[in-house]
This record gives C-alpha cells, sequence and structure tokens, in this order.
C-alpha cells in the first residue's frame, strides 16, 4: 500500500502533457475505462498483468537497470544503482539518466521525493533471485532472536548493543561495508573461503549448502565458520537451505564487478544507401509479393486447400498451392496467414475457403491488396514463415497455434531497430540487424533455425514483403512502424503500379504480362493458357489443352478470339488463331449423353410413337437415332411405365439376351416370439411391446408403462457413470474428448496440487512425443506447463494430450 501512494503521489505532481505520455506508452493502463482519480490509476499500474504487458516491450537497458534495482531492494537510489551498473563516466551517467526516464515514463520507477528509487512491486517480482543475488540481510534476519545477533556480533569483536533493532541495525552496518568483508574472509580458513567464493557466484537456487537438522549436523566444511559470522544465515530452525545476504555477495564479487548494463545499441556495419535504391529495391519485392499473394488466394479460391486430421494445412497442400502460384514456402505461409488474420479466408469444416471480403479484396489494385497484408503481417501473434518445430518436424500453415507474443515483439523489434539506423545508411548484412532486434525487445521470441544467425527469419519475411530494403527500413516498414495507416496506403500506391490490363501475346503462343495482371486479365489468361512463372512479370502459354479447357466451358471460337484480341496490347498472332480455329474444329465430335437406360427395337415407327407418347413423358425419352431410343429413368421405372402405358416390352441383360423374370412365392414372416424368449439381466424386467397381448387395448398397455420400473440415469460425458469431482476435471474433459475419466483426474489433480505428470502429447506437426510436465496452469483450451523434456514454458492444447501417467 506504501509503494502504492507513492505512485499515485508521483502521479498527482506530473503534469497534463507528461501523465498523458505516461498513458500512451501505457496502453495496458488506458484501455479500460477513464480512472476517476489518481489513486485508481495507480492501482491500475501496479496490477501484475499491466507489468506483463510491458515487460516484453523493454529495451535491453530498461531491463538491465530494473534487475539492477531489483536486486538492491527497498534503499536502492539513484548512486547505489550507478556503483552496481559502474556507471560513473558522464556518458554513462547520461545513459542511466536516459534509463531511468524511459522506465519513469512507463509508471514503473520514480522517486519517491526524496533519494530512493520507487520500483512496481509487480516488475520487482518479475525476478526471483536478481543478478543471481539473495535477499539483503535485513530481509534474512527477519526472524532471527536477539541473542542469536548478539552471539554474531560476539565473535566479530563488535559490542552488542541492547535492544534487537540495534544489535540488527549493527550487523548490517559491519556487512555493508565491502572491505570489512574481505578482511574479515581473508582470515578465514582456507576451506571458508573457498566455500564463500563458490556461493556469491551462484544463484540462491544453485545454493549447494543446504542444511537439515540440528545445528552443526551435515554442514559443508568450513560453513560452521560463516554461520557465526553472519556471511552465511540459516532458518532459525536449522532448516531450509544456507543463504549468502546481499551485502555479502557484492562484497566477495569484489570492487570490480559490476552488473551487466548496456546502455547503447550494438552497431553492425553500415554501407551508405539513397532513398531512391531503398524505394526502388522495395517496389521490386512488394510488387512481387503482391502479384504472387494473389496468385495463391486464387488458388485457395478455384480449389480450397484441405486441412489436416490435426489442424492446419499440411505441406503437401502448401506445396500445391506453391506450384500453382509459382512461390516459394515462405510467400505461401505469410499470403495465408495474413489472409486469415484480415478476414480473407476462414476455415470451414476440412476446408479453408476465401470469404465474401477476398471478393472485395480481390478487386481492388495491387497496391490496396499490399496494405491490406502488410497491416495483418505486423499485427500477427506468430512467426508466419516457421516452417519446423523443435524436433525438426514440418509445422503446418494456420494451425491455430496458441498467440505468441514474443514473436509479435521480434517484428516490432525489427521495425524499430532498422528505424533507428542513420539516416542514409543501412547495414552491410541483413543478418546483422538481429543483435539490434535483440537489444530493443530482449524478450522477443527468435524462431530462427538452429544454426543460423538470430531474428534471421523475420528479417527474411520483411524483405519478401518490401518492409526491408538494401539493409535499410523502407517507407512502407516506416509507416508500418508508426502505425500511420493512411500515408502506408499512400505510399503504396507510389510504389506500386497499378494492375496490368493488357498482355503482349507473341507467335511462340506465350502471353507475357508485366506487374501484376488485373482481375479480369488474370481469370482470362488462368481459363485459356496454362500460367509458367509469376512475380514482377507473369508469363502464360496456350496449347491445345488450354483452348480445350475454355471450350469445355461453354465459350465459343469467336468468343476465345474476341477476348484476347481485347485484352493484347498488339494484334493476335497467326499462331494462335491457327490454334484456337484447329481446337475447335475437332471440339465436340463425340457427344456424351446421360441416359439411365437405352430402349431399342427394330421398328422405328414404334421407337417414334413412343417418344411421343405423352404419358411417357415422365421418362424424359430422347431419339438418338430411329430405332435407339434413351431414359432418363432406371431400367425398372421406364419397364413398369411402357407396361402400364400398354406396351410389351422385355428386359436386356448386359450382355444383350433377354432377362428372366422370376417371380418368388411370398410367404408371411415369422411372428415375434411371445413372452420372456430371449430376456437376459436385469434390464429385462422392463416392458416392451411384445410382452403386452396382441388383443390388449390401449389402455392395457399404458397401465403396463406405468407399472414399468425406471430405466437407468445417463451417464456422465465422459461415459464412467462417475460424477466429476472438481470443476477443473469438467472443463479438462470438455476439451480432452480423447482421454478417459482416470486420466482427466490425473490432469485435474495435477493442476490442482501443482504436482508433476508425463503426457503422450501430438504436436502440431504430428509429431507424438512423451513430456513430462510441471507448474501447470490451466487456461481452456490450452495448458501452460514446464517442459521438462525442453527445459522451458510451453503451450500444450488440451485436445492434443492423449494419454497420461504418473511422473
Amino acid at each position: 500500500m506504501k509503494s502504492r501512494s507513492t505512485l499515485a503521489t508521483w502521479l498527482s505532481e506530473l503534469d497534463r502533457s507528461r501523465l498523458a505520455r505516461v498513458l500512451a506508452l501505457r496502453k495496458d493502463a488506458a484501455s479500460s475505462p477513464e480512472p476517476r482519480s489518481v489513486g485508481e490509476l495507480a492501482d491500475r499500474l501496479q496490477r501484475p498483468g499491466s507489468v506483463a504487458l510491458v515487460l516484453p516491450r523493454l529495451t535491453l537497458p530498461c531491463l538491465q537497470a530494473a534487475e539492477a534495482l531489483a536486486a538492491l531492494g527497498v534503499r536502492a537510489t539513484r548512486e547505489s544503482l550507478a556503483a552496481l551498473l559502474g556507471s560513473t563516466s558522464p556518458a554513462a551517467v547520461h545513459a542511466l539518466d536516459a534509463t531511468l526516464e524511459a522506465l519513469s515514463d512507463r509508471a514503473l520507477v520514480w522517486h519517491d521525493g526524496s533519494e530512493a528509487l520507487r520500483m512496481s512491486t509487480p516488475l520487482r517480482q518479475a525476478w526471483s533471485t536478481p543478478l543471481g543475488l539473495d535477499a539483503t540481510m535485513e530481509e534474512l534476519l527477519a526472524g532471527t532472536t536477539s541473542e542469536e545477533l548478539r552471539g554474531m556480533l560476539a565473535v566479530l569483536g563488535i559490542k552488542p548493543p541492547g535492544t534487537k533493532q540495534q544489535r540488527l541495525a549493527a550487523l548490517v552496518e559491519h556487512h555493508s561495508d565491502a572491505e570489512r568483508v574481505a578482511a574479515l574472509v581473508a582470515g578465514a580458513p582456507t576451506t571458508t573461503r573457498k566455500l564463500l567464493e563458490q556461493s556469491s557466484r551462484s544463484t540462491p537456487r544453485q545454493s549447494p549448502f543446504v542444511v537439515f537438522g540440528a545445528s552443526g549436523r551435515d554442514l559443508q566444511p568450513g560453513a560452521r565458520w560463516a554461520l557465526d559470522r553472519g556471511l552465511l544465515l540459516q532458518d532459525r530452525h536449522r532448516y531450509g537451505p544456507v543463504r549468502m545476504p546481499l551485502e555479502v555477495a557484492l562484497a566477495l564479487r569484489g570492487p570490480d564487478w559490476h552488473a551487466p548494463f548496456e546502455p547503447l545499441p550494438p552497431v553492425p556495419q553500415l554501407a551508405p544507401i539513397t532513398s531512391a535504391e531503398v524505394e526502388r529495391e522495395a517496389a521490386v519485392a512488394a510488387t512481387a509479393f503482391a502479384a504472387q499473394a494473389a496468385s495463391v488466394l486464387s488458388a485457395c479460391a478455384t480449389a480450397p486447400p484441405t486441412r489436416l486430421k490435426s489442424g492446419g494445412i499440411g505441406a503437401r497442400e502448401l506445396a500445391r498451392l506453391g506450384k500453382v502460384a509459382h512461390a516459394e514456402d515462405a510467400v505461401v505461409r505469410i499470403a495465408l496467414e495474413t489472409a486469415y488474420a484480415a478476414g480473407l479466408l476462414a476455415r470451414d469444416g476440412d476446408r479453408v475457403p476465401p470469404t465474401e471480403a477476398y471478393d472485395t479484396w480481390v478487386e481492388q489494385e495491387p497496391a490496396e491488396q499490399l496494405a491490406v497484408l502488410l497491416r495483418a503481417w505486423r499485427d500477427l501473434p506468430l512467426t508466419p514463415t516457421r516452417a519446423r518445430d523443435e524436433d525438426n518436424k514440418a509445422l503446418p500453415a494456420l494451425a491455430g497455434a496458441p498467440a505468441c507474443g514474443g514473436c509479435l515483439q521480434a517484428r516490432h523489434g525489427l521495425l524499430t531497430a532498422a528505424a533507428g539506423l542513420p539516416a542514409g545508411q543501412g547495414v552491410k548484412v541483413a543478418a546483422e540487424l538481429g543483435p539490434l532486434v535483440a537489444w530493443h525487445r530482449p524478450l522477443a521470441d527468435d524462431a530462427s533455425p538452429e544454426g543460423t544467425a538470430p531474428f534471421s527469419t523475420v528479417i527474411r519475411e520483411g524483405e519478401l514483403l518490401g518492409v526491408l530494403a538494401r539493409g535499410a527500413l523502407s517507407p512502407l516498414g516506416a509507416h508500418l512502424a508508426a502505425h500511420a495507416d493512411e500515408e502506408l496506403d499512400i505510399t503504396a500506391r507510389r510504389l506500386l503500379p497499378p494492375a496490368t490490363t493488357t498482355a503482349r501475346i507473341g507467335a511462340d503462343l506465350t502471353a507475357v504480362v508485366t506487374g501484376t495482371p488485373s482481375v479480369r486479365l488474370s481469370a482470362l489468361l488462368d481459363a485459356t493458357a496454362d500460367r509458367e512463372t509469376s512475380g514482377t512479370a507473369s508469363v502464360w502459354r496456350f496449347s491445345a489443352g488450354s483452348i480445350r479447357r475454355v471450350l469445355d466451358a461453354g465459350r465459343t471460337p469467336d468468343d476465345i478470339t474476341a477476348d484476347l484480341a481485347a485484352c493484347s496490347a498488339t494484334a493476335l498472332p497467326q499462331p494462335l488463331t491457327y490454334l484456337i480455329a484447329d481446337t475447335a474444329r475437332g471440339h465436340g465430335r463425340v457427344r456424351i449423353a446421360p441416359a439411365a437406360c437405352v430402349i431399342h427395337g427394330d421398328e422405328p415407327a414404334l421407337l417414334a410413337e413412343l417418344a411421343a407418347h405423352r404419358a411417357l413423358s415422365t421418362l424424359a425419352l430422347r431419339q438418338l437415332a430411329p430405332t435407339v431410343l434413351v431414359s432418363g429413368s432406371p431400367p425398372a421405372a421406364t419397364l413398369a411405365a411402357l407396361r402400364a402405358a400398354g406396351y410389351a416390352p422385355v428386359a436386356e441383360t448386359a450382355a444383350g439376351t433377354v432377362r428372366i423374370e422370376r417371380r418368388l412365392p411370398q410367404r408371411a414372416a415369422v411372428p415375434p416370439p411371445r413372452g420372456n424368449v430371449g430376456r437376459r439381466g436385469p434390464r429385462s424386467t422392463a416392458t416392451r411391446a411384445s410382452d403386452v397381448p396382441t388383443d390388449a387395448g390401449m389402455g392395457a398397455l399404458a397401465d403396463r408403462l406405468l407399472k414399468a420400473p425406471p430405466s437407468a440415469p445417463e451417464p456422465d460425458p465422459i461415459g464412467s457413470g462417475v460424477p466429476f469431482a472438481t470443476d477443473t476435471e469438467e472443463i479438462v474433459a470438455g476439451y480432452a474428448k480423447h482421454l478417459s475419466y482416470s486420466d482427466v483426474r490425473q490432469i485435474a489433480h495435477a493442476i490442482d496440487t501443482g504436482a508433476a505428470i508425463t503426457v503422450e502429447y501430438i504436436a502440431t506437426s504430428g509429431n507424438r512425443t512423451v513430456r513430462t510436465l510441471s507448474d501447470l496452469e490451466l487456461d481452456p483450451p490450452y495448458l501452460d506447463a514446464w517442459c521438462h523434456l525442453r527445459e522451458a514454458e510451453r503451450v500444450f492444447t488440451l485436445s492434443r494430450i492423449h494419454g497420461v501417467m504418473p511422473a
């Protein structure tokens, strides 16, 4: 509460412009309704979820300074922070001030009116052992008795004061003097010195000095000497780990040790470039991507890709789309993910067809189409071109994986890093932007394959989209970084040419379109020719098969010639007109008509009479030859209709012989047995219709039904007959439908108690693995847990868990 009131006091002292800046940088705090007071705003800024949204957007020096402040604790000051970070030179002091200003702008760190620096409580709790240091001596000695403090002071040669607080202050003052601690340790036994040096460099969780039992039992060699002097501390009941106070650890690390602090971003190798070069290269890449993305989505409209049983579009469908659109796998994945995020594609059963929004999008100019996909790419909560998982298994596209905030921050970090390059300069090698991204967004998720440069995947995406060019941020990327959507549309229209409405059709039966073809032109050429290449220039080739395809669609040769002539920049070449005429001449020489059966005879007059008979109109008879009719009805129906009309037809077999019709004698069905014949089990006591005499009326039947015992109750959704014991079980059972009730109970028990379990999990790629999970948190339909196989936090989908075993 004290920290919150201090924050409220600090906020109340800000002018309106500074307070507006705090709210702008803390969008999470401004997203809820307008705060009614500064105190309410301070409460919002102190929420743990609020800090969790801000942390991923902090730069490396901000995180380093915040961790150092968390290590120093409540007594941190500007001077102690500078000393811990080693920021004593004028340039380092200026950089530290800028870092503290950035943290202050986000209401994470502020001055409390004195020399002390206050820190948001949720931010301090983000580190359990900041800098590998334990708590301060005052915190660790909070439960120590006055007599124990007197004993430590006596061993140190200090006269113990009268009260416990005075003794505690004296001990803290002594151990806060690094020179005194160093001199004390210098006179310690050799085993104790080694023990203390090792403990000062290891984090509390890694401390090897866990002691159980009574005092002096099972201690490490030399530990008793340090415990007697307060250099190491232990619970008064002698349980738990032996811990080293922060003051002692800093003193033993020496005056030359400083917490890591990198206030300036890494300096890559730069090369001079001009804005014209950047715009020209960005325009080429953006134009090619817009054309290929349009081709990918057009292929989805023609034949919607099929989803895998495990979800997503698999490698086979991705390869098909890439072959049709003549685009590499990365372009296909970006096009699908951005189109889905923009609402141009949607899941429909086992397929992913376009939506009605696609019909509007496809009619737009390439610049407008690109702007829609660029905005979707900027806000994607995943890395679309990531094609392999941790096991190097292929990942499908549109798999519906959980949102990845680190992936989003990697993209935003790339835009920020590239925007910070000097004007007129670009990196010589695009991969050198990776360390800059890591500096601007240290918590970003690097989805690059192992063995490649950091953030190479997201850098490659930027180059494919025209966001990066010549190692610098293009105008398209600058507008994306600034969230200037209107300026993005204007720049895209300036850089990308309008859709091409004409093609150059050559005598080699090819049609070449430079730029992005219009919707009408692309549809016409796709119908009459086969696409060979796509990109900045697209090529189609005419053939007898492609012309036959459009003739099959009902177009006439004259219509085809007129449509191609209207979109051709020159007169149609003679070889193409000859190809159309020759293909049309042989088209339809053989016809196929639907027929359910054939009627034939030797008398043309009789068959003509059948075709004209009004009573037989329902058969849809059509005369193909004087002695041949086809019927739209099956043979049995046709035979019955002809006989009903007074004719005497006969049926033929497939071999052409007369089919002999035999009528089998009809017999009555065997009546069902009466009485209790065939009853088995206790459920057979229920009344059945066969138990009631046939001559009984409805009243007797109703009486029997009312006297029958009630039926068994319906089982629970799992089918075990056992009701759910907790809400957690019911939630897990609703999503993990492959699991038995016992498996559901194991998972729910692990979630509620914090126990570890082992599960059989089917990854998005279809790979089956066995993983041990701990620290489970339920977030339906997902499960957050620590994966012992990967040694990292992972998100698991409940429906993909197919088995549970004890850990």
